[in-house]
Protein backbone atom coordinates (compact mmCIF):
# COMPACT_ATOMS: atom_id res chain seq x y z
CA UNK A 1 0.00 0.00 0.00
CA UNK A 2 3.24 2.32 0.51
CA UNK A 3 4.56 1.51 -2.98
CA UNK A 4 6.95 -1.15 -2.45
CA UNK A 5 6.95 -3.67 -5.64
CA UNK A 6 8.98 -6.47 -4.10
CA UNK A 7 9.17 -8.26 -0.90
CA UNK A 8 12.89 -8.94 0.07
CA UNK A 9 13.65 -11.42 2.85
CA UNK A 10 17.09 -13.04 4.14
CA UNK A 11 16.57 -16.94 4.15
CA UNK A 12 19.70 -17.77 4.19
CA UNK A 13 22.00 -14.92 6.07
CA UNK A 14 25.55 -14.63 6.13
CA UNK A 15 26.93 -13.34 9.15
CA UNK A 16 30.00 -12.10 10.65
CA UNK A 17 29.60 -13.97 13.39
CA UNK A 18 28.87 -17.68 13.55
CA UNK A 19 26.68 -17.50 16.42
CA UNK A 20 24.57 -14.54 15.09
CA UNK A 21 21.16 -15.60 13.38
CA UNK A 22 21.83 -17.60 10.03
CA UNK A 23 18.29 -16.94 8.83
CA UNK A 24 15.61 -20.25 8.73
CA UNK A 25 17.24 -21.97 5.41
CA UNK A 26 14.08 -23.55 3.31
CA UNK A 27 11.75 -22.74 5.59
CA UNK A 28 12.22 -19.18 5.24
CA UNK A 29 11.77 -19.43 1.60
CA UNK A 30 9.14 -21.21 1.91
CA UNK A 31 7.46 -18.32 4.55
CA UNK A 32 8.28 -15.74 1.38
CA UNK A 33 5.87 -18.22 -0.99
CA UNK A 34 3.10 -17.53 1.28
CA UNK A 35 3.51 -13.86 1.46
CA UNK A 36 3.70 -13.91 -2.14
CA UNK A 37 -0.02 -15.74 -2.47
CA UNK A 38 -1.26 -13.36 0.20
CA UNK A 39 0.02 -10.08 -1.31
CA UNK A 40 1.03 -10.50 -5.28
CA UNK A 41 4.41 -9.32 -4.65
CA UNK A 42 7.40 -10.88 -6.22
CA UNK A 43 10.23 -11.99 -3.92
CA UNK A 44 13.84 -11.85 -3.48
CA UNK A 45 16.06 -13.51 -1.27
CA UNK A 46 20.08 -13.87 -1.13
CA UNK A 47 21.54 -16.93 -2.07
CA UNK A 48 24.56 -18.45 -0.68
CA UNK A 49 25.66 -20.84 -2.63
CA UNK A 50 25.81 -23.47 -5.71
CA UNK A 51 23.43 -26.29 -4.61
CA UNK A 52 20.58 -24.04 -3.50
CA UNK A 53 20.54 -22.61 -7.12
CA UNK A 54 17.32 -25.30 -7.63
CA UNK A 55 15.44 -24.09 -4.81
CA UNK A 56 15.65 -20.84 -5.53
CA UNK A 57 15.12 -20.90 -9.53
CA UNK A 58 11.79 -22.36 -8.11
CA UNK A 59 10.77 -20.18 -5.38
CA UNK A 60 12.27 -16.87 -6.06
CA UNK A 61 11.76 -14.05 -8.74
CA UNK A 62 14.79 -12.11 -8.46
CA UNK A 63 17.77 -13.64 -7.19
CA UNK A 64 20.44 -11.72 -4.92
CA UNK A 65 23.96 -12.26 -4.80
CA UNK A 66 25.04 -10.36 -1.42
CA UNK A 67 28.37 -7.95 -1.19
CA UNK A 68 30.06 -11.27 0.74
CA UNK A 69 29.88 -13.72 -2.71
CA UNK A 70 30.40 -10.61 -4.88
CA UNK A 71 33.41 -12.22 -6.34
CA UNK A 72 32.65 -15.88 -5.81
CA UNK A 73 33.05 -16.72 -9.50
CA UNK A 74 31.63 -20.34 -9.55
CA UNK A 75 28.63 -19.18 -8.16
CA UNK A 76 28.13 -16.17 -10.83
CA UNK A 77 29.00 -18.61 -13.70
CA UNK A 78 26.43 -20.84 -12.78
CA UNK A 79 23.69 -17.95 -11.98
CA UNK A 80 24.61 -17.14 -15.63
CA UNK A 81 23.26 -20.00 -17.19
CA UNK A 82 19.47 -19.69 -15.81
CA UNK A 83 16.76 -17.33 -16.75
CA UNK A 84 16.33 -16.00 -13.73
CA UNK A 85 17.24 -12.16 -12.71
CA UNK A 86 19.67 -11.53 -10.55
CA UNK A 87 20.42 -8.96 -8.21
CA UNK A 88 24.45 -8.18 -7.76
CA UNK A 89 25.37 -6.19 -4.38
CA UNK A 90 28.39 -4.59 -4.77
CA UNK A 91 31.15 -6.39 -2.43
CA UNK A 92 32.62 -4.27 1.18
CA UNK A 93 36.07 -2.99 -0.53
CA UNK A 94 35.49 -3.74 -4.56
CA UNK A 95 36.06 -1.21 -7.00
CA UNK A 96 33.43 0.08 -9.33
CA UNK A 97 35.42 -1.94 -12.05
CA UNK A 98 35.80 -5.07 -10.03
CA UNK A 99 32.04 -4.80 -9.74
CA UNK A 100 31.18 -4.51 -13.08
CA UNK A 101 33.59 -7.33 -14.15
CA UNK A 102 31.40 -9.81 -11.39
CA UNK A 103 28.43 -8.64 -13.73
CA UNK A 104 29.87 -9.54 -16.89
CA UNK A 105 30.84 -13.59 -15.54
CA UNK A 106 27.04 -13.48 -15.10
CA UNK A 107 26.47 -11.97 -18.61
CA UNK A 108 28.95 -14.33 -20.08
CA UNK A 109 26.77 -17.42 -19.45
CA UNK A 110 24.25 -16.11 -21.16
CA UNK A 111 21.89 -14.66 -18.40
CA UNK A 112 21.95 -10.44 -19.28
CA UNK A 113 19.40 -10.24 -16.89
CA UNK A 114 21.64 -8.30 -14.11
CA UNK A 115 20.45 -5.72 -11.73
CA UNK A 116 23.61 -4.08 -10.06
CA UNK A 117 23.23 -2.67 -6.19
CA UNK A 118 25.28 -0.06 -4.51
CA UNK A 119 24.94 -0.80 -0.30
CA UNK A 120 27.94 1.41 0.44
CA UNK A 121 31.34 0.38 0.95
CA UNK A 122 33.98 0.30 3.97
CA UNK A 123 36.42 2.67 4.45
CA UNK A 124 37.73 4.42 7.40
CA UNK A 125 34.87 6.64 8.84
CA UNK A 126 33.06 4.46 11.69
CA UNK A 127 30.21 6.68 12.31
CA UNK A 128 28.22 4.77 9.72
CA UNK A 129 27.94 1.06 8.93
CA UNK A 130 29.34 2.10 5.41
CA UNK A 131 30.01 4.42 2.85
CA UNK A 132 27.30 5.23 0.49
CA UNK A 133 29.01 6.19 -2.76
CA UNK A 134 26.29 7.69 -4.89
CA UNK A 135 28.40 8.43 -7.59
CA UNK A 136 28.16 5.19 -8.98
CA UNK A 137 24.66 5.65 -10.31
CA UNK A 138 26.11 8.07 -13.19
CA UNK A 139 29.65 5.86 -13.67
CA UNK A 140 27.03 3.01 -14.26
CA UNK A 141 25.43 4.41 -16.07
CA UNK A 142 27.69 5.86 -18.35
CA UNK A 143 29.77 2.42 -18.24
CA UNK A 144 26.80 0.03 -18.46
CA UNK A 145 23.18 -0.85 -19.77
CA UNK A 146 22.51 -2.13 -16.64
CA UNK A 147 19.93 -0.55 -13.97
CA UNK A 148 21.39 0.47 -10.47
CA UNK A 149 19.50 0.95 -7.64
CA UNK A 150 20.77 1.73 -3.62
CA UNK A 151 20.67 0.35 -0.42
CA UNK A 152 20.51 3.00 2.09
CA UNK A 153 19.75 1.08 4.93
CA UNK A 154 22.60 -1.36 4.86
CA UNK A 155 24.64 1.31 3.74
CA UNK A 156 24.05 3.69 7.06
CA UNK A 157 22.88 1.05 9.15
CA UNK A 158 20.66 4.03 10.50
CA UNK A 159 17.06 3.85 10.42
CA UNK A 160 17.31 7.90 11.18
CA UNK A 161 19.90 7.98 7.56
CA UNK A 162 17.45 6.30 5.66
CA UNK A 163 15.09 8.82 4.20
CA UNK A 164 17.84 11.40 2.98
CA UNK A 165 20.22 8.95 1.69
CA UNK A 166 17.12 7.63 -0.04
CA UNK A 167 15.99 11.22 -1.45
CA UNK A 168 19.75 11.61 -2.53
CA UNK A 169 19.86 8.44 -4.70
CA UNK A 170 16.53 9.36 -6.18
CA UNK A 171 17.71 12.61 -7.34
CA UNK A 172 20.93 11.04 -8.29
CA UNK A 173 19.29 9.39 -10.70
CA UNK A 174 18.83 5.64 -9.26
CA UNK A 175 16.36 3.02 -10.78
CA UNK A 176 15.11 1.66 -7.49
CA UNK A 177 15.52 1.33 -3.97
CA UNK A 178 16.15 -1.37 -1.43
CA UNK A 179 14.54 -0.31 2.01
CA UNK A 180 14.00 -2.55 5.34
CA UNK A 181 10.91 -1.92 6.75
CA UNK A 182 9.50 -3.91 10.27
CA UNK A 183 6.66 -3.57 12.52
CA UNK A 184 8.43 -3.76 15.57
CA UNK A 185 13.02 -3.33 14.90
CA UNK A 186 13.81 -3.54 18.91
CA UNK A 187 12.63 -7.13 18.60
CA UNK A 188 13.86 -7.41 15.01
CA UNK A 189 16.08 -10.92 14.57
CA UNK A 190 18.52 -9.07 12.29
CA UNK A 191 19.74 -5.19 11.30
CA UNK A 192 16.68 -3.79 13.73
CA UNK A 193 18.36 -0.52 14.14
CA UNK A 194 18.45 0.34 10.60
CA UNK A 195 14.42 -0.74 9.84
CA UNK A 196 12.01 1.68 8.87
CA UNK A 197 8.50 1.14 10.55
CA UNK A 198 5.55 1.12 7.81
CA UNK A 199 4.50 4.65 8.29
CA UNK A 200 7.60 6.36 8.07
CA UNK A 201 8.24 4.07 4.76
CA UNK A 202 5.02 5.51 3.07
CA UNK A 203 5.96 8.89 4.13
CA UNK A 204 9.37 8.88 2.54
CA UNK A 205 7.93 7.39 -0.88
CA UNK A 206 5.82 10.28 -0.70
CA UNK A 207 8.89 12.11 -0.39
CA UNK A 208 10.60 10.05 -2.82
CA UNK A 209 7.68 10.35 -5.43
CA UNK A 210 8.11 14.31 -5.80
CA UNK A 211 11.91 14.24 -5.66
CA UNK A 212 11.40 11.79 -8.64
CA UNK A 213 9.22 13.97 -10.96
CA UNK A 214 11.37 17.04 -10.40
CA UNK A 215 13.88 14.86 -12.46
CA UNK A 216 11.19 13.58 -15.55
CA UNK A 217 10.73 10.41 -13.56
CA UNK A 218 7.50 8.13 -12.20
CA UNK A 219 8.65 5.69 -9.18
Amino acid sequence: DAGGCMLRGGAYKPRTSPYAFQGLGTEGIMDMVEAKRRTGLPIVSEIMSENKIDEFVKYVDLIQVGARNMQNFELLKALGKINKPVLLKRGLSNTIEEWLMSAEYIMAGGNENVILCERGIRTFEKYTRNTLDLSVVQIVKKKTHLPIIIDPSHATGSWELVESMSLAAIAAGADGLIVEVHRNPECAWSDGAQCLKPDKFKAMIDKARAIAHVIGRDL
